[in-house]
């Protein structure tokens, strides 16, 4: 069954009792049960509803680890995309344990390891993935987890998740990839060797701005359990109503996150030459140093384009504010484009000098193109950093050029 057909039909029968094709919402706390401790499968909607158990299959299916696991648990949803990381790290890490990740991940990423794992005695070790060496160098008898975002929030870097996975397996520890920017239609971290996979629901999955939600899935039974007690035991699950609207969107994903790379190609290609943009983030352009990479392991390059602009903050901010299709807005994914300021929104939590470190400057936006006809998109981001050109050139022997880190 080929992936389009997927989210229209794995895991999604027809309802047995009515033969509705579009399944009902079980929204209800708990199960009447035949005997004490004898059910239906199903007991209190925090440890289990029918709503959520389909959505469950259906991420398991896209992710093709369903028919790997023989019918074994294999995906657990969550209330976000961080409490889905949050019960990863808890069920595989102990205080003393290390987990690498690279420099540039998600800012709620990076809050939640560095200012509330790593204070109660975890280590988070900073390293390049792109550098086998410096990889292998750090890893330790301590590391657990080596986290993978690719491509990552908000620059687009790629990392080689089968070269990152055998090293990273040659030292015990267990490969996690947050697979939110590129889905399951342009890129299976399983079989290029992760063991976990991480997605934020809230983004293309439900895809339409309306539902937080997160996901876990696993490769085998041992990795997956502790993570499916944590769910239960934690509590932090969505609501049925929410599973049901990720069902929905899920079946048009195939379609929406095409229309979505399509729109940030043509956004890319158009914006590269323009005297107002500094630089063009975009793993599907030739120049983009992950280029090769994401030709080798996605089957497109997604829907997010960053680009860097020659101006001052405010004027920056103000392009982002005054977008006629373009939502100033945190997020992104949804059917209705988004653009944001990653220094004062997203990665906001990320401390001044290491986000200029990292290449997060003040002229840095992240676009989320929707699926809107690309040449409106265009036409609107054109007439905004028209109306900046001015200011970038008589303001530009004051901007600061090195806020730009090299990739």
């Amino acid at each position: 069954m080929k992936l389009a057909t997927k989210t229209v039909h794995a895991c999604q029968p027809s309802e047995a009792h009515t033969g509705a094709v579009v399944a009902p919402i079980f929204q209800t706390t708990t199960f009447e049960q035949e005997l004490p401790g004898i059910h239906r499968g199903f007991d209190y909607s925090r440890t289990n509803n029918p709503t959520r158990s389909r959505l469950e299959g259906v991420l398991a299916a896209l992710e093709g680890v369903l028919a790997a696991l023989e019918g074994v648990d294999h995906a657990a949803v969550f209330a976000s995309g961080l409490a889905a990381e949050n019960a990863i790290l808890q069920a595989h890490l102990k205080p003393g344990d290390e987990v690498i990740v690279p420099p540039d991940v998600y800012g709620g990423t990076y809050r939640l390891l560095n200012r509330v794992f790593a204070p109660k005695g975890y280590t988070v070790r900073t390293v390049d993935l792109s550098d086998a060496i410096a990889l292998e160098t750090a890893l330790s008898r301590n590391t657990r987890i080596v986290w993978i975002e690719t491509p990552t929030n908000p620059r687009l870097l790629i990392y080689d998740i089968a070269a990152i996975a055998e090293i990273a397996h040659r030292a015990g520890a267990l490969v996690v990839v947050d697979n939110t920017f590129a889905t399951p239609v342009f890129q299976q971290p399983f079989p290029l060797g992760a063991d976990i996979v991480v997605h934020s629901v809230t983004k293309y999955l439900a895809g339409h701005s309306d539902v937080i939600q997160g996901a876990v899935l696993a490769r085998n039974r041992e990795h997956f359990e502790p993570i499916r007690f944590l769910q239960n035991s934690g509590g932090a699950v969505p609501s049925p109503f929410d599973c049901w609207l990720t069902l929905r969107g899920l079946k048009t994903l195939e379609l929406r996150v095409r229309r979505h790379a399509e729109n940030a190609e043509a956004i890319a290609r158009t914006l590269q030459s323009h005297e107002a943009v500094r630089r063009v983030y975009y793993p599907g352009l030739s120049d983009h140093p992950g280029h090769g990479i994401a030709r080798r392991q996605m089957t497109g390059f997604g829907g997010v384009v960053s680009i860097e602009i020659a101006a001052y903050p405010e004027d920056v901010g103000r392009f982002a504010a005054t977008r006629r299709y373009f939502s100033l807005g945190e997020s992104l994914g949804g059917v209705k484009s988004l653009i944001c300021q990653p220094s004062a929104m997203t990665h906001a939590s990320i401390p001044p000098d290491i986000r200029k470190s990292l290449g997060l400057s003040d002229g840095l936006v992240r676009l989320s193109p929707g699926i809107e006809d690309a040449v409106d998109l265009i036409e609107d981001l054109i007439e905004g950093l028209n109306e900046l050109l001015p200011r970038c050139e008589a303001d530009a022997h004051h901007i600061d050029r090195h806020a730009v880190a090299t990739v």
